[in-house]
């Protein structure tokens, strides 16, 4: 496979900026071939393509971190180790997510409604729920946040849950919110776009690049840490997955594994809490 040497977990670590242009290069690549070839299911066949261009990354990341846990001798030092591999990850995923709104920007309409059909019927079911629950006192938002916290946990589990049985099976989740959150943020920027130019006549450029970064912004301020979370709970299912594999349950390594993936399990758990906290009472009143 080309794709999966171009970059290695280490180079990886070491040049975090290279994934983000992966990034852009895996999405965009699988863009072209899902509307050249399966033009039909664009909209699904998009999200499988780019996890199919990281698998083979990601699998090597996981045993990557996985034989670092077993060499390095305290847990802080474990943790430490992971931020590099979450960083570059989440470089990946901004790349993601710029490149699938790029093309939601600037591609025709019916072209981008056939791309983005499942993803728009995701976002569609969201305002719904988001319209449902409008009022604005503070025990229907703190309602709210525990509906938010609860569903971000459930996908949190499915992050889990994939790593485990699939290795590297968490990446089709994150890409697949990658694509929805692209398309928001490419709605957002139509929307807007559109605003500009009945008012001044036409779009001008600084308007574009101003509607494009707040609404990155907009959907990144909690997105990010939402999607903190889900890498670390990959991650930790990665690293059982690829302990049981390799260890025996009485190993010494096997056990530093297992402690160091209880560890992630809530590292992820408090990032879904801050991340609905930001989303409920500190989003709203920035936009």
């Amino acid at each position: 496979m080309v794709l999966e040497t171009l970059i290695s977990p280490k180079l990886a670590e070491e040049k975090p900026l290279y994934m983000f242009i992966l990034g852009i290069l895996y999405a965009s690549i699988a863009v072209f071939l899902s509307l050249w070839i399966f033009k039909d299911q664009a909209s699904l066949i998009v999200v499988f393509l780019t996890v199919l261009a990281c698998v083979p990354l990601i699998y090597r990341t996981i045993r990557y971190e996985e034989k670092k846990d077993t060499e390095l001798k305290d847990e802080m030092s474990r943790l430490k180790h992971h931020r590099k591999a979450l960083t570059y990850f989440i470089y990946l995923f901004m790349g993601f997510v710029v490149a699938f709104a790029a093309w939601f920007i600037f591609l025709p309409a019916h072209i981008v409604q056939n791309l983005f059909s499942a993803q728009m019927l995701t976002i569609n079911l969201i305002n719904n729920q988001v319209t449902a629950n409008s009022v604005t006192t503070f025990a229907t938002s703190f309602g709210l946040m525990g509906n938010i916290i609860l569903n971000n946990l459930k996908v949190l589990f499915f992050c889990i849950f994939f790593a485990f049985f699939y290795g590297a099976g968490a990446i089709f989740i994150l890409t697949w919110n990658a694509s929805v959150i692209s398309a928001a943020v490419g709605t957002f920027v139509r929307s807007n776009l559109e605003k500009y130019a009945a008012q001044a006549g036409f779009v001008k450029v600084a308007a574009y690049f101003h509607v494009f970064s707040i609404a990155l912004l907009r959907y990144m301020t909690h997105g990010i840490f939402e999607i903190l979370a889900y890498f670390i709970g990959g991650l930790a299912g990665g690293l059982i997955s690829v302990a049981v594999i390799r260890h025996e349950p009485g190993d010494p390594n096997f056990r530093k594994v297992m402690f160091d993936a209880l560890d992630l399990f809530m590292l992820a758990f408090i990032t879904i809490l801050i991340a609905g906290v930001i989303e409920v009472y500190i989003t709203p009143l920035m936009f």
